[in-house]
């Protein structure tokens, strides 16, 4: 794993230019498609033809797109496979790990916090952690839970103490255990900078005010009462529960391009920022409850969509980060708000657009080059711009 989205970006942009011809190379053809359409609602020609380019252009084993849209209600379609063993087909609604769409739903469990009165967001961290992440120049009294939310605390990201994925694959992490980690390492400087740890930090300020864990918060705050019966915190389980697709990393050296399977995998590592399997049926349900304010109340949702510029390296062009929501421009108008996850195996990504539609995809093999990386993005443009029955996008 590397850290569930950012890190990935970086690796993608050293290696485009390097792995471009290999990957361009690995498929002549598009992989099948299959898909469900309701009645009226057209074929969603755009968003296939950009769903087929993922598998059949730039050679990742298996995608999956849904959209939920008020007027043409559920589209699915899935391309390539989701074992490269069998051939077992990808399926259109599979369950994976979701990386850092996990940041979300931690996000909007210290906000009903604060709607509650028990978190303010302008607090320091001392609050309710005091003298917890003072050292190496931290202080405690200087960081908000708002700026850990925005990713503008100045923490290090503890991800970047790992050489390889082989350090914790396997392993379990205690949560202060990672901040540790983390601020061991040099500090990043001011501004945005993209971190897990923060969210780790923040899923013990849920601990500390509630007394209880953080993921039984967010199952009673949110997983339950939305009714997302894919979701689940995985805990130290390796493997995920129920069907699945294999998860896949490609691997270049001297030789032939492979696939490592990275499938199984104890996630405590991302704890608060990254832990969480679903599906994009229960990701698309959960971000439409979320910006159709039924999760938060207006004054909070307004918050958690305050962005400030987010580092491109680190996101995407266009991208600004709220209080665990990703807002982009979209090129149909206005601004879709969402997250993307990144993990050894899975990548996912997900939105909504200002007339409520909501686009759902993933991946299991991560994007090698940016190309393919700018394709999962088409992807989700396409998604939500395209009309049922058209050609345009």
């Amino acid at each position: 794993m590397t850290t569930p989205e950012p890190r990935r970006r970086r690796a993608v942009r050293r290696s485009a230019v390097a792995a471009g011809a290999a990957i361009a190379g690995a498929a002549a053809f598009p992989a099948p498609a299959h898909a469900l359409t309701p009645p009226g609602c057209g074929d969603h020609a755009a968003t296939t033809r950009a769903l087929h380019r993922v598998t059949g252009v730039d050679g990742l084993t298996g995608a999956t797109v849904r959209i939920d849209d008020p007027r043409c209600v559920t589209w699915t379609a899935a391309s390539g496979v989701a074992d490269r063993r069998t051939g077992r087909p990808m399926p259109t609604d599979p369950r994976v790990r979701i990386g850092s769409i996990t940041k979300t739903f931690t996000a909007v469990t210290v906000l009903r916090l604060a709607a509650e009165g028990r978190v303010s967001l302008d607090a320091p961290v001392a609050r309710y952690l005091p003298g917890f992440i003072d050292a190496n120049g931290h202080d405690g009294r200087h960081i908000t839970v708002r700026s850990l939310l925005r990713h503008t605390s100045g923490l290090p990201d503890h991800m970047d103490s790992f050489q390889s994925t082989d350090e914790f694959r396997f392993r379990h992490f205690e949560p202060e255990e990672l901040v540790r980690r983390a601020l061991r390492l040099p500090g990043p400087g001011g501004g945005w900078h993209y971190s897990t740890t923060n969210y780790v930090v923040a899923g013990l300020i849920v601990e500390k005010v509630t007394g209880h864990r953080l993921e039984d918060e967010t199952e009673r705050r949110i997983i339950r009462p939305l009714g997302l019966h894919g979701t689940y915190w995985p805990g130290d389980e390796t493997r995920i529960r129920g069907p699945h697709p294999r998860g896949y990393v490609r691997v270049e050296g001297d030789g032939p391009v492979r696939r490592a399977d990275s499938t199984e995998m104890n996630t405590t590592v991302a704890w608060a920022g990254g832990a969480l399997i679903s599906t994009p049926r229960d990701v698309n349900a959960f971000y439409g409850a979320l910006l159709g304010g039924h999760l938060l109340p207006a004054g909070m949702l307004a918050q958690m969509e305050r962005t400030v510029p987010a580092d491109t390296d680190r996101t995407w062009p266009g991208a600004a980060y709220g209080l665990g929501l990703i807002g982009t421009p979209l090129r149909c108008g206005g601004t879709w708000w969402g997250h993307a996850g990144d993990i050894d195996g899975f990548t996912t990504l997900a939105g909504v657009a200002p007339g409520g539609r909501r686009v759902s995809i993933a991946f299991n093999e991560n994007p090698a080059t940016q190309a393919a990386f700018d394709d999962e993005l088409d992807l989700v443009q396409t998604g939500l711009c395209d009309r049922p029955g058209t050609e345009t996008s």
